[in-house]
């Protein structure tokens, strides 16, 4: 899905900061005139021009985001904007339409003013909020988990170079399996043939080795990150003002280039892209004011720092790689002469990665580099298959290859266990549950898809593997998600502290304990929101399986995309490398039924004699916000019993005529009138927290003083520290469908305005209509552009290594 200007959300995934876009506002407002060159982008003026109708004049809607020069170069469709990280539409501001929002991904301010955006900022509930504790004193939610993170990876590197020789259950490829995959390295650096990769038949699969008994320590508690040295923060400002760039990105500089910060700056002064906010022409001017006018576009250092920043770009889109002509077409927008060469100079310092991948099926929308041939002299020349040459960052080749690497050990797993105890406890269930329960006594992935209804599915699975003796745990993406889930298995045998959140078990603050090897004491992870996961999460999850586990991936594939870089769940359900379960569980009620035709493309009416489905034409944006309003204050509470605490407003994106933040200055204004003493909020105030990008918390605001906010997360205290409230606090009685992803209530309000058509499809549609549990209102300003977006195929594509990786995999 894409992101319009402020309004729109995106169905593309692709995160993007909020927090990022603000601090440029603030930055740019408060750079007195004169000031050099380098500031963070604003926000382009907000609105758009209307019809006599009220509606966006066409092509209004959901604009492309101007600094998205990824999207461009990949030839995506007109109206159709990369979800930014901070959940604001691509160019926040700079036209009517509602940038459609993916997961509320937080992102850098883009070029052209607007905001590189890709939809929303979906931010997971932290712990504290989760477990009902208090957020800790000296590290925040988000710093807690990124530090887990980073020190599971560095333990997963290094399990994997201490381990030599096969390993049972599905351990490290050996033998056969290995060598194939050295030789598909060996294609991806050009070395070897590609068809020579597809010559060994499948390795068998290896039996299962019963997990040993481990122990199970508590991991210590993270210590909080230092942050820089005050010196080294003196001496960068010391050159950000010799080069006429605002002082006060002196902090994050230091962070981002760590250690001898001031030097690099210095010798490469277009290092400064690598802070949040600043762009291509902030850094050009920069290094002219730096190294003099004689500085020149074809630069070396200009080149590098442009294709780093071009991944990056594409990452905050979805994208774990880019394909060769797309990111030299990216280049070629930002003036660099020759990106061929930039991008080789990249490669050469280490900077990127270079890719071939071997296609089975060359997709149409994906152009390929024409079979090459190959022949020892005097022989005929031998048609290989076609490959792509792709380019990406090495965090997330690592991602992928790591997660390639741990499915595929998984599937080559025959999982322990008594078939006759598992025959028994299915014959217990009934329809799809069964099902479920038969593939996974056999099997040790398994992918589940349903919607909402087909939850109660995993959970049935969860007991019956909990009777039957095994560890089992559960992970949502939401505490919602986790709340609900812990009610159906109510009374049953799974512990209710085995239901955790993905930034709970990520950071350990959730969930079993770790063994010396850092691998979970658990036998059946199921993981309910998996098309939320991106491939750095999914990574870690399948490397902190035991030897012998067996992993549940479930979630309704037609919703939004993760806010993170990939797609796992889809790649996965088109690979085809594991037994697949649909649910055969409807949603209930009128608005299941009209989630569900909109799934398959339909916009249908339903018959709805308890007011369960309401449409609300509207003319113009005055008139949608006055409706929103007056449906939550006064109509919904009346005809359906629902009060407003528990409504949610939900639309397309942030900026514009009636996007959040107009919304919410209406509803704040009805419901909790205040002067905004503490950063804009007033104790009361509904608000939605994004301490990192891709994870949305709504909560209350308990009280301002000194130390910052206090908001009531589900009853968990947390305290947003002054520097830090308009960076990541967003008032929440009006969200997008990204930060919505995962939570649902009794009673949503969507808003469509006219300016957001161009920026609809059909993941957002049913994303945000699902979201509702007895009473849906569809304020109905886009007009037949509803059942356009309805009528869409799927969103646009993320590119990809894992698909690759897989196929590569199945072959061993």
């Amino acid at each position: 899905m894409t992101t319009d200007p402020e309004t729109t959300e995106q169905p593309e995934p692709g995160p993007r900061d909020e927090g990022a876009d603000r601090t440029a506002e603030r930055t740019t407002a408060e750079r007195p005139a004169g000031e050099a060159a380098v500031k963070p982008a604003g926000d382009a003026p907000e609105g758009a021009p209307q019809d006599p109708a009220g509606d966006a004049v066409a092509g209004a809607g959901a604009s492309a985001e101007p600094g998205d020069e990824v999207a461009a170069a990949a030839g995506e469709t007109a109206g159709e904007t990369p979800v930014d990280a901070a959940g604001e539409s691509a160019g926040d501001g700079a036209g009517t339409g509602p940038a459609e929002d993916h997961g509320d991904e937080p992102a850098a301010a883009e070029a052209d003013g607007e905001e590189a955006a890709s939809g929303e900022t979906d931010v997971a509930e932290p712990v504290a909020a989760e477990d009902g504790g208090t957020a800790a004193a000296e590290m925040s939610e988000a710093e807690a988990e990124l530090l887990a993170q980073k020190r599971e990876r560095e333990r997963i590197e290094r399990r994997k170079a201490a381990k030599q020789g096969p390993v049972e259950a599905g351990g490290k490829l050996s033998g056969t399996a290995a060598e194939l995959l050295a030789a598909v390295r060996a294609v991806e650096k050009g070395e070897k043939p590609a068809g020579s990769v597809f010559s060994e038949p499948p390795a068998p699969r290896r039996p299962a080795v019963p997990e040993p008994e481990r122990p199970r320590p508590t991991p210590p508690p993270a210590a909080a990150p230092a942050g820089p040295d005050p010196a080294a923060v003196e001496s960068v400002r010391a050159v950000l003002a010799a080069g006429g760039a605002p002082e006060a990105l002196a902090p994050s500089a230091a962070a981002v280039l760590g250690e001898g910060a001031d030097v690099l700056l210095r010798e490469d002064p277009w290092q400064l892209l690598r802070v949040e906010g600043v762009r291509p022409e902030h850094a050009d001017a920069f290094a002219r004011a730096l190294l003099g006018p004689e500085v020149r576009p074809d630069d070396e250092r200009r080149g590098r720092a442009l294709t780093v920043r071009a991944l990056e770009r594409a990452a905050l889109s979805g994208h774990t790689a880019l394909e060769a002509p797309a990111l030299a077409a990216a280049l070629g927008a930002q003036g660099v002469p020759d990106p061929d060469a930039a991008v080789q100079s990249a490669v050469a310092e280490g900077d990127v990665l270079v890719f071939q991948d071997a296609l089975d099926d060359v997709p149409a929308a994906a152009p390929a580099v024409a079979p090459a041939a190959s022949a020892e002299e005097g022989e005929e020349a031998e048609e290989e298959r076609p490959v792509r040459v792709l380019v990406g960052l090495e965090r997330y080749a690592m991602a992928e290859e790591s997660l390639a690497d741990g499915l595929a050990r998984l599937v080559n797993t025959t999982p322990a266990g008594s078939a006759e105890d598992w025959e028994a406890a299915a014959a217990r269930l009934r329809g799809s549950a069964s099902d479920l329960v038969r593939a996974v006594a056999g099997h040790a992935l398994v992918l589940h898809t349903g919607g909402e209804a087909a939850r109660a599915e995993p959970a049935a699975l969860l007991a019956a593997a909990a009777s039957l003796g095994l560890r089992v745990c559960a992970v949502t993406h939401t505490a919602d998600g986790r709340r609900r889930l812990r009610a159906a298995l109510a009374g049953g045998p799974v512990d209710e502290r085995a239901v955790v959140t993905t930034a709970g078990l990520l950071s350990g603050a959730q969930g079993p304990a770790r063994d010396a090897d850092g691998a979970l004491g658990l036998d059946l992870l199921v993981v309910l929101d998996a098309p939320q996961l991106g491939v750095e999460s999914a990574a870690v999850l399948v490397e902190s399986l035991p030897d012998g586990a067996r992993l549940v991936l479930g979630g309704d594939p037609a919703v939004l995309w993760s806010a993170g870089p990939g797609r796992v769940f889809a790649d996965l359900l088109a690979a085809k490398v594991c037994p697949q379960v649909a649910s055969r569980t409807p949603d209930p009620g009128p608005v299941g039924e009209l989630v569900s035709a909109i799934g398959v493309g339909e916009l249908i009416t339903v018959e709805s004699p308890g007011h369960e489905v309401a449409v609300v034409p509207v003319r113009d944006p005055r008139e949608a916000v006055h409706r929103t309003v007056q449906l939550i204050a006064d109509s919904v509470p009346r005809a359906i019993g629902v009060p407003p605490e528990q409504t949610q407003v939900l639309t397309p994106g942030h900026g514009g005529a009636v996007g959040t933040r107009v919304l919410n200055a209406a509803l704040k204004e009805r419901f909790n009138p205040g002067p905004g003493r503490f950063g804009g909020f007033d104790p009361g105030d509904r608000l939605a927290w994004s301490p990192e990008p891709g994870r949305t918390v709504l909560g209350r605001v308990a009280k301002g003083d000194a130390e910052g906010l206090h908001l009531d997360l589900a009853g968990a205290t947390v305290v947003v520290p002054p520097d830090a409230v308009e960076r990541t606090l967003r008032h929440g009685w009006a969200v997008t469908a990204h930060q919505a992803v995962g939570q649902r209530w009794p009673a949503v309000v969507a808003v469509l305005p006219g300016d957001a058509g161009a920026a609809l499809d059909r993941a957002w549609v049913y994303t945000a209509f699902g979201r509702a549990e007895r009473h849906l209102s569809v304020v109905q300003g886009v007009g037949p552009a509803l059942a356009e977006a309805v009528a869409s195929g799927a969103p646009r594509p993320r590119t990809t290594r894992l698909p690759a990786l897989l196929r590569a995999a199945r072959q061993a």
